[in-house]
């Protein structure tokens, strides 16, 4: 993870003391909040640990799809949906006031990586969001307090994007703002902007002919390929910092003593922004079709959805800081916790369409996500807990957006700046 610079502009604009617009004279909610998640923290657990101990693949984490909407059934007044949107292993629970206000989203990941199981720590994502959404629901319960708040099941966002997939279902349509947490081994933080990611899988077709005896008769696709690799290494030399081009061939032919027919190899773009991403594409995929000219070979390029960068909101951010501090937290001041990693997330997407917030939280481990040392402490009771502290934290900031028209305001018209105003850098 890679901290990024935030323009003087930015740091004064922000550096604003907060006040809670519910708890300005008094800690009742956050208090009923915070009891609440300790005294359903042994139910938790359990889910915890059944997700972990069996990680699952994307679009097939059906232990985790069971677990989690058998969990919501028994909780009063949530109305689930399994297999929601049409898709398998996603699924929807909603508790409403009855009274029509703001909407308030979770978003709980569970899928697991190949190999390496929760190596990324899914099982606390899905840990924290159920349990900053059903604490939610109980305080909007008690205080009497409008509005809807829904947890959505999201599954693969280590594959194609099950959020994606959610958006362009309509899941999101009338959801107010967005709120899920990410586990990691570096520092808490309020406001985390991940990397916009293109996703390809290149071909290339020749012709194939005897690589001795009439290697003039054929068309050499594997050449293309080479050219092509070679090509991007070579557009690396002017690329910027950020941006990272990564790629594999897949299948490099069949025999040696044969011109390849056929070569194909998967590529991920990223930059730290959708519009960053969308210019080096136009680059990188120049690489690919002056090699198509060099050799003769036809090229296909299938591109399948990418992940947008994630925009923080500095509203969102300010409430879930306040919040993670009165628990013990240590985030320091906006201008100084805003941070920028290479890794991508289909949560980007979401923060495109309707405002969001991810913080991040640090777990005791050695090593970062994507590594089979990082699966095992996120298994740990100690990283369970970590994952309580924050949703605490984020129903707090849950019940500022449904308790203050005029926070929800600050919220929505912040996003719609800064939508307008993304840029190639941060």
């Amino acid at each position: 993870m890679t901290r990024l610079v935030i323009s003087p502009a930015d740091s004064v604009r922000i550096n604003i003391p907060f006040v809670p617009a519910q708890v300005a004279s008094d800690n009742d909610e956050f208090d009923f909040i915070s009891s609440y998640v300790d005294n359903v923290a042994d139910k938790l657990w359990l889910v915890n640990k059944r997700i972990h101990d069996n990680p699952e693949l994307a679009w097939k984490e059906f232990i985790a799809h069971e677990t989690l909407t058998e969990f919501m059934k028994t909780m009063p007044g949530w109305k689930v949906t399994t297999s929601a949107y049409g898709i398998e292993t996603a699924f929807s629970a909603e508790y409403d006031s009855g009274v029509p206000g703001p909407v308030v989203s979770f978003n709980a990941e569970y899928d697991a990586l190949p190999g390496i199981g929760h190596s990324c720590g899914h099982n606390l994502i899905a840990t924290a969001s159920l349990s900053a959404a059903i604490a939610t629901g109980a305080t909007m319960k008690r205080f009497g307090l409008s509005g809807r708040v829904i947890l959505f099941g999201t599954p693969a966002e280590e594959a194609d994007g099950g959020k994606i997939k959610l958006l362009n279902a309509g899941a999101y349509k009338n959801v107010d703002v967005n709120l899920m947490s990410h586990p990691g081994n570096l520092s808490d933080n309020a406001l985390v902007r991940t990397a916009a990611a293109s996703f390809f899988k290149i071909e290339f077709f020749g012709r194939e002919a005897h690589a001795a005896a009439a290697p003039w008769d054929g068309i050499n696709a594997l050449d293309a390929m080479v050219i092509a690799y070679t090509a991007v290494s070579a557009l690396r030399q002017q690329t910027k910092p950020e941006d990272i081009l990564q790629g594999m061939i897949t299948n490099g032919g069949s025999a040696p003593n044969i011109i390849h027919a056929y070569t194909s190899g998967d590529w991920i773009v990223r930059a730290n922004s959708r519009a960053r991403a969308n210019e080096l594409v136009k680059k990188f995929k120049a690489c690919f079709e002056a090699a198509a000219i060099a050799t003769g070979a036809t090229l296909k390029i299938t591109e399948t959805p990418g992940y947008d960068d994630q925009i923080p909101n500095w509203a969102l951010g300010r409430s879930y800081r306040y919040y993670f501090n009165k628990l013990g937290g240590d985030i320091q001041e906006p201008h100084l916790d805003a941070v920028g990693t290479s890794a991508s997330s289909d949560e980007g997407n979401v923060s495109h369409a309707i405002p969001s917030l991810c913080p991040s939280f640090k777990l005791d481990s050695e090593v970062g996500g994507h590594n089979p040392g990082f699966a095992k402490v996120a298994g740990t009771k100690e990283s369970f807990l970590a994952a309580l502290r924050v949703s605490k934290a984020l129903a707090g900031t849950a019940i500022e957006v449904l308790g203050s028209e005029e926070y929800l305001s600050e919220i929505k018209e912040e996003w719609k700046k800064s939508i307008l105003t993304a840029q190639d850098t941060f």
